[in-house]
């Protein structure tokens, strides 16, 4: 055959292949076709073979189950003491859409940890830190076993492995948003110059006590205790630590003379700190309580009196910025899902009842 005959027959073979590829991929959709489909996660094939696995919404083409989603609910409903049968067709929709939101950010943000975790380091002692106050939510380490069990860790390992990809998220996120909460010498003084009379120091009266509680005493006979030491103070007969030691059944301050150092009528309930902040000063006398009956005696008193900005400064921005770190955690986390929006795939048929 000649050159011509080849380079003609050649041509002709690759029309064949086009016209079958054309056929194949646009007309009546041949396995080439279903094969393209069924390899693409957002082919229709895909969608539907996930779907039908109870995938309700992917993530960089991690798949959200519904049992997930319904654990998630079930959790959220624990927390607040319901149960899903007695919330409304809307509340549960609502409360659907939340906990979806929080499975889609936990996700977004395993990745951007894992995609960042060489700048997002986490030491042991973080970890261990971590891990005692897990611990610290169980009444014994059966319990807790049984509930990392629940959840499918199987070990220590298992679990300090999650806690320190927590911990990742958290810098991650703080990474983000650590910018955003910083509060200015003038944010300060702005706020103090709005909210000064706020921070006034109150008024403050030092005093000691003596104390029997009515619970497991008669009144009265509480009552004729502490008037006989009261007798004894005033008579000079016993100074107020010694008559501590004898009469108080107050175990924070019956060794240390009665003494409950300064306090602001803030501090303890209005049926003790109205009386004594009346009481006048080296003026012991009977107080009654609801808890029992008191020898109290005023030894110490201070007015109320302005906070300078230097003084109050420190709390001020540590305030400030945890208010704005919360509206900018809260702020971040739509804007994440905004952002990775091509990334995320819900299949709201999936979420109705």
């Amino acid at each position: 055959m000649s050159s011509i005959g080849k380079t003609t027959l050649r041509l002709a073979l690759c029309g064949v292949v086009l016209i079958y590829l054309a056929g194949d991929l646009w007309v009546f959709k041949g396995p080439l076709r279903r094969n393209i489909e069924r390899a693409n996660p957002r082919g229709q094939e895909a969608i539907a073979a996930a779907k039908a696995g109870g995938v309700v919404a992917r993530v960089f083409n991690f798949q959200i189950t519904r049992s997930q989603l319904d654990r998630a609910v079930s959790d959220r409903l624990w927390l607040d003491g319901k149960a899903i049968e007695s919330l409304t067709p809307d509340q549960r929709k609502t409360i659907r859409v939340a906990a979806l939101d929080e499975l889609i950010d936990h996700e977004l943000l395993r990745v951007k940890a894992k995609a960042n975790a060489p700048q997002l380091t986490v030491s042991d002692e973080e970890i261990n830190a971590r891990l005692l106050r897990f611990g610290g939510r169980f009444e014994s380490q059966e319990a807790m076993a049984s509930a990392l069990k629940s959840q499918g860790i199987a070990s220590e390992r298992d679990l300090r492995d999650r806690l320190a990809a927590h911990l990742q998220q958290e810098k991650y996120v703080e990474s983000r948003i650590g910018p955003l909460a910083k509060v200015s010498d003038v944010e300060a003084r702005q706020w103090f110059a709005e909210n000064q009379q706020l921070l006034t120091i109150p008024e403050r009266v030092e005093a000691r006590h003596l104390f029997i509680p009515t619970l497991d005493h008669p009144p009265e006979e509480a009552k004729a205790k502490l008037a006989a030491a009261l007798a004894d103070l005033s008579a000079g007969k016993k100074d107020f630590a010694t008559l501590a030691k004898e009469f108080s059944e107050d175990p924070a301050t019956k060794d240390n003379g009665g003494s409950l150092g300064w306090m602001s009528r803030s501090r303890l309930p209005a049926d003790f700190t109205t009386p004594v902040f009346a009481l006048a000063l080296k003026t012991p006398a009977l107080v009654n309580t609801r808890l029992g009956w008191h020898l109290v005696e005023v030894t110490g008193r201070k007015p109320a009196e302005p906070r300078s900005f230097e003084q109050a400064k420190p709390e001020i921005i540590a305030a400030l910025e945890a208010v704005k770190r919360r509206q900018a955690v809260t702020d971040f986390r739509p804007a994440l899902r905004r952002f990775e929006a091509s990334n995320i795939e819900v299949f709201r048929d999936m979420l109705a009842e």
